[in-house]
């Protein structure tokens, strides 16, 4: 596999393109009302499953551009405090967030100036390509998430 060719795998596996959900249309036609709901067996809304992907990749986008780059508090840095938006504002700069930052970090990986192997100079051995992995990876399982709520909740149709 040549360079380009990675390249171009690893913006399609982050853009959700493939066996992964396509975190776009995980995410439309949500209706308010039930954006902050936690059905009966899930520990999380919708809400909190947005925002908790937002800062978890936009910290590791972070991580990997920036060695001054302070990382929240674990584990509640990364999650909201309410499982309700505080309105429908929040909903929507959360989603315009996330799609700022994948689109950075798909920016990050498709450049020729990135060396995707070179370790991360402020990091303990991390380097772009596994930063890019953990981005793909940790969306596809929260996106798991998404829709399993938004089936409970009456709002997916398959």
């Amino acid at each position: 596999m040549n360079d380009k060719s990675l390249r171009e795998h690893l913006s399609n596996l982050l853009s959700g393109r493939g066996a992964h959900l396509d975190w776009k249309a995980s995410f439309a036609g949500i209706p308010p009302r039930l954006r902050g709901i936690r059905p009966s067996g899930m520990p999380h809304s919708l809400w909190e499953l947005l925002e908790h992907m937002r800062i978890a990749q936009w910290d590791i986008l972070e991580f990997s551009r920036d060695p001054n780059h302070v990382s929240p508090d674990w584990p509640e840095g990364y999650w909201p405090k309410n499982p309700e938006p505080p309105n429908a504002k929040a909903w929507d700069k959360s989603v315009k967030l996330f799609t700022r930052d994948l689109a950075a970090m798909r920016k990050l990986v498709a450049s020729p100036r990135t060396d995707l192997f070179a370790r991360i100079s402020h990091g303990t051995g991390q380097t772009i390509l596994r930063e890019a992995l953990l981005i793909a990876d940790h969306n596809a399982y929260h996106l798991g998430q998404v829709v399993s709520v938004r089936r409970l909740l009456g709002a997916w149709k398959d």
